[in-house]
């Protein structure tokens, strides 16, 4: 069986098994710092699907997590206000790493090492299904938004930047 074929199960995919969430398997070849623009790209998905999971912290080092449409980029200066934080910044590799337990690029809100703060931009809750890291490099799961609200707890913000380029 080739790697191709099969996931290892990951935190995250675990995580949802254990929850009983059905989810499908899109497996790509993993770019650096490609991020959600690539892997939308060659699953022929659509970018604003395909969900960002950003671990970022507040004023007081707190760390929380950011679920984003792939082709928008967050306003940390709306975020900060829409939580009641003086300001929000993404976390350092290394950092987001520590608190999460997987490596940035392979990123999942599920199955995370520290509970944290989950918020989700509004609009991804309008969305059919998603495409979200499965917890591992060029694996992404598709699931309903609706889980991440039910099972996270995720609190809807409105803090899209529409990217520019």
């Amino acid at each position: 069986m080739s790697k191709k074929d099969h996931v290892s199960e990951t935190p995250a995919t675990q995580f949802l098994k254990a929850n009983k969430v059905a989810f499908t398997e899109h497996l790509f070849e993993y770019l650096e710092h490609g991020g959600a623009l690539h892997s939308a790209e060659v699953l022929g998905l659509d970018p604003f699907s395909v969900v960002k999971t950003l671990i970022m912290e507040d004023d007081k080092a707190r760390p929380l997590v950011v679920l984003m449409h792939g082709n928008r980029k967050v306003s940390t200066k709306n975020l900060a206000r829409q939580i009641g934080a003086k300001s929000v910044e993404p976390c350092k590799p290394e950092v987001a790493h520590r608190h999460s337990g997987y490596l940035v690029g392979g990123t999942s809100p599920f199955g995370t090492r520290k509970v944290m703060p989950v918020f989700i931009e509004e609009s991804i809750l309008g969305l059919p299904k998603i495409a979200i890291n499965g917890g591992r490099r060029g694996y992404l799961v598709g699931l309903a938004p609706q889980v991440c609200v039910e099972l996270l707890g995720a609190k809807l913000v409105n803090c899209a930047l529409i990217d520019q380029n």
